[in-house]
C-alpha cells in the first residue's frame, strides 16, 4: 500500500492507497514539532480502526509547504515504515511537466501537484483553483506544463485576521448570507466574505482566461470549494481529493505501485 502525505500550512491529509484506490484518509493539524514518534502513535490508531497495519505500507510520498515537518516525517517514514519517502520537490523525484514561472525552484509542491492531477483527469488548457490556507489559481496548458497562475489569502485566514486585527467584530463562518445588504455586523461580515471571494474567483478566473488566450477548463479541490460551486459558473467540476491524487500520480511516474 502507498501512503500519500499533503502537508498544508494549517492541516496535513494521510491517505491510504491500495493500488489506484483511495481506501482511507485522516486529517491532521500541521505543526511544525510534533515527533515522528507522535505521527507514528496517531496515525498507528487510526488505521488499526480501519483494519490496516502499519506493516502493509510498502511507500511513502510527501507534498509539504512546511519545510519544518520534513525532518520528522522523514524519521517516521525510516523507523516505523522501513521507506525513504518520496518528496515532491527533491532533485531527483521526475514530476513530467515542465514549470514554465521565473524561478521553478520556488514553485509550491501542492500547486505541482493540483496541475498534475488536474491534468490527467481533464487535460488542458486548464485552470484548477484549491480552497486552503491560501486560495490558488493554478494555469495549466495543453501541453500539462504548470504556467504560474495567482495566489489570495484563503477565506478562513481572512475571517481569523478580520477577528484577531479588529477590536469588536466577532470570529464568523464561512456560510451563503441570506441576502447581499446584511442586516447586522456578523450578516454583512458574512456577505463580504462571501460575495467578495465570489467576485475574486469570478474575475481571477475572466483576467486568467483572456491573458491565456484559450478557452479552459475551470476545477476547484479544497475544504471550501462546494460552498462556492453553486454560486459561480466559472467553476465547472469540485475534485475534493484531487491533490492526493496527484501525489498518487507521482508515484506511479518514479516508482512501482505499492
Amino acid at each position: 500500500m502507498l501512503l500519500a502525505l499533503d502537508i498544508g500550512n494549517t492541516n496535513s491529509k494521510f491517505a491510504l492507497f491500495d493500488g489506484e484506490t483511495l481506501v482511507a484518509q485522516w486529517r491532521l493539524r500541521t505543526e511544525g514539532k510534533r515527533t515522528a514518534d507522535e505521527y507514528a502513535v496517531w496515525l498507528s490508531q487510526l488505521m488499526t480502526l480501519k483494519g490496516f497495519e502499519m506493516s502493509q505500507v510498502r511507500g511513502v510520498i510527501i507534498a509539504s509547504v512546511v519545510p519544518a515537518v520534513l525532518f520528522n516525517l522523514r524519521r517516521l517514514c525510516e523507523t516505523y515504515f522501513n521507506v525513504e519517502p518520496l518528496v515532491v520537490g527533491d532533485p531527483d523525484v521526475k514530476l513530467g511537466i515542465k514549470v514554465l514561472i521565473d524561478r521553478p525552484q520556488d514553485a509550491g509542491a501542492d500547486r505541482l501537484v493540483d496541475a498534475i492531477a488536474g491534468y490527467k483527469k481533464y487535460g488542458g488548457p486548464l485552470i484548477v483553483i484549491d480552497f486552503g490556507s491560501g486560495t490558488t489559481f493554478e494555469v495549466v496548458d495543453r501541453d500539462g506544463n504548470f504556467c504560474g497562475g495567482a495566489i489570495a489569502p484563503g477565506i478562513e485566514l481572512s475571517i481569523e485576521a478580520f477577528y484577531l486585527m479588529t477590536a469588536r467584530l466577532p470570529r464568523i463562518r464561512v456560510e451563503r448570507p441570506g441576502g447581499v445588504i446584511g442586516k447586522s455586523t456578523v450578516g454583512a461580515m458574512q456577505s463580504g466574505i462571501f460575495w467578495g471571494y465570489v467576485g475574486l474567483i469570478e474575475n481571477l478566473v475572466t483576467r486568467i482566461q483572456a491573458e491565456f488566450g484559450e478557452p479552459m477548463k475551470v476545477i476547484a479541490t479544497g475544504g471550501l470549494a462546494q460552498v462556492f460551486e453553486a454560486e459561480t459558473k466559472v467553476i465547472q467540476a469540485i475534485e475534493p481529493d484531487l491533490t492526493l491524487y496527484g501525489l498518487l500520480e507521482i508515484w506511479r511516474r518514479n516508482r512501482p505501485i505499492a
